[in-house]
């Protein structure tokens, strides 16, 4: 049976999801970067690791008839394996509403990862059609004690394919507050024709601006399309493609997803800053 071209599971992340498949383990990663620039590529990368989480929850809570009032998950198993027991879900069929309450207090689902507040989906259209939308919102949403806002819209592209849109987002920390905006568009390339994630692979463009924890506005722009793929080690970051990254500085990186240029199953990348490169951990924090 064909998976709807819709299901997105872990795929708007620029820095990949932590929910579904393993990571390689690496015990001797680099140090957390020191860098405005690097700064910012790292609050990109857990930022969108977030944005990849609400998309999964929200495809596998979609309602299995959209019609109906308080229709049962689409992918119910899919759910309880991302949220465990964290959340309660309702479906206003009036409004095409979804809401995962994770409730006031943090609960810790699966992947590890606290939660509470609220996850509101809009539906519009016939679902996981050309055309249709998705637009979800956050109440009160923190994820391990920092606080997310900011509004995503997903429109279906057919074939497999569809836009992401992020506007007003931010992540509030001890640290500081990183804001941004989003424009990605994500082409799957293989695993459509089956339910499973382990075969599914996608290619993503786009750019993201904002301003990093430490006040420093950046722009990120992929410079050669990001390769995903969902096989077990690979699941938690891209495995090839670069990302160019401009702060107002006047200081520019080249994040490079593949550094040993063998698509290897890992979370390391490599930042090139005047010339220098250096290895950094992306994926998972806040």
């Amino acid at each position: 049976m064909k998976r709807p071209t819709f299901y997105l599971l872990s795929m708007a992340a620029l820095a990949g999801s932590t929910l579904l498949l393993p990571a390689c383990d690496k015990t001797n990663d680099p140090q957390t970067p020191a860098t405005a620039t690097e700064l910012s590529a790292q609050d990109q990368s857990l930022a969108e690791d977030e944005t990849a989480a609400l998309a999964d929850l929200t495809d596998a809570a979609a309602p299995a008839d959209a019609a109906t009032p308080n229709s049962p998950a689409f992918e119910s198993d899919d759910l309880a394996r991302l949220a465990g027991r964290c959340l309660t879900r309702t479906y206003d069929a009036a409004t095409r509403t979804l809401t995962l309450d994770f409730g006031t207090t943090n609960c810790v689902g699966p992947n590890g990862v606290a939660r509470r507040g609220k996850i509101v989906t809009v539906f519009n259209g016939p679902l996981r059609e050309a055309g249709a939308t998705r637009t979800i919102t956050l109440v009160d949403y923190y994820r391990n004690d920092h606080q997310h806002t900011g509004t995503r819209t997903i429109t279906g592209l057919g074939g497999g394919s569809w836009n992401l849109v992020v506007q007003n987002a931010s992540i509030s920390t001890p640290a500081g507050t990183h804001s941004w905006t989003a424009s990605r568009t994500y082409t799957r390339t293989a695993g459509r024709g089956t339910r499973t994630l382990t075969d599914d692979e996608y290619t993503v463009t786009g750019q993201t601006s904002g301003t990093n924890r430490k006040g420093v506005s950046y722009t990120a722009t992929i410079a050669q399309p990001l390769l995903k793929k969902f096989q077990p080690g690979c699941a938690r970051t891209f495995v090839a493609g670069t990302v160019s990254i401009e702060t107002d500085k006047d200081k520019q990186a080249l994040l490079n997803y593949d550094p040993s240029g063998t698509q290897a199953c890992d979370n390391l990348a490599s930042i090139t800053v005047n010339g220098v490169t250096r290895t950094i951990r992306v994926g998972g924090g806040m």
